[in-house]
């Protein structure tokens, strides 16, 4: 690509990803309401509020690639959430749209079906049941992806993010992660096949735990290669088995099952 856009380049997962995905292109055109830092030498940094539809119309343009990590990534209150989730959603879409329509990463969530017991295994076409404001977010934003490829052929991967961290730092992460490595190698799979769709993928590693069943995503090409159990006796040491009736043992969403409605 001669220009890829990473929106939310400064949050946890942007910040990683920017570097890691460097090679995709000429240009790494990064964004975020926040502090960038310093750019590389094939970096653009660019200050784009995304519930600015402007704003987003001028930063899409040029852009052969997005990937959206952009928004509200915790529970919020819903005002927050409207901001830069959903408003800014159709900015984005409606962006691409009108420049082109660059393939999209776009990054869901497993709050989408958070409550989904943990004995439950999942396919990509299952009911989604949210389990936060945030999860009903994502839940828009996917179906925003659904509806302009099946009205205007804008092609996205909506990765259904499990927990993306350096290594997994509870027991539920040794079903949930998603090693940046194996997410880099998912994101090259994603602009090199020829085509691709809109498909759900679950963004998890290899890992022996698992709820979630990722064959119909097989035709990218993609095969996870890391494993969270290199990581189970460090995680059994420093932490107690939680209750089996918490909602750390109970739902696929974890503790975002408990997380009240928050009010401005």
């Amino acid at each position: 690509m001669k220009r890829l856009l990473i929106t939310g380049a400064a949050g946890g997962l942007g910040s990683v990803m920017r570097t890691k995905l460097a090679h995709l292109a000429d240009t790494v055109r990064l964004s975020d309401v926040a502090d960038m830092g310093t750019s590389a030498s094939n970096e653009e940094l660019v200050e784009c509020d995304l519930s600015d539809e402007q704003a987003v119309n001028e930063l899409v343009e040029g852009c052969d690639g997005i990937v959206h990590f952009g928004g509200v990534s915790i529970e919020r209150p819903f005002r927050q959430i409207m901001a830069g989730n959903i408003h800014g959603v159709y900015n984005l879409y409606e962006a691409a749209r009108a420049h082109g329509m660059p393939r999209i990463v776009f990054a869901s969530s497993n709050h989408t079906i958070g409550f989904h017991t943990q004995d439950t295994h999942l396919q990509a076409d299952c009911v989604t049941k949210p389990d936060s404001l945030y999860g009903v977010s994502k839940c828009f934003g996917e179906s925003m992806a659904s509806m302009y490829h099946s009205k205007f052929g804008q092609e996205t991967a909506i990765v259904r993010i499990g927990s993306s961290f350096e290594k997994p730092t509870n027991h539920r992460m040794m079903a949930t992660w998603f090693s940046y490595d194996d997410f880099t190698r998912l994101i090259e799979r994603v602009f090199s096949v020829r085509k691709l769709g809109c498909p759900i993928i679950w963004g998890v590693s290899a890992n022996d735990e698992h709820w979630w069943d990722n064959s119909q995503a097989s035709f990218l090409g993609w095969v996870p290669k890391d494993n969270s159990e290199i990581f189970r006796e460090e995680i059994e040491a420093r932490n107690e088995r939680p209750d089996a009736d918490s909602s750390q043992s109970r739902w696929q969403g974890g503790h975002f099952c408990d997380e009240p409605i928050y009010k401005d």
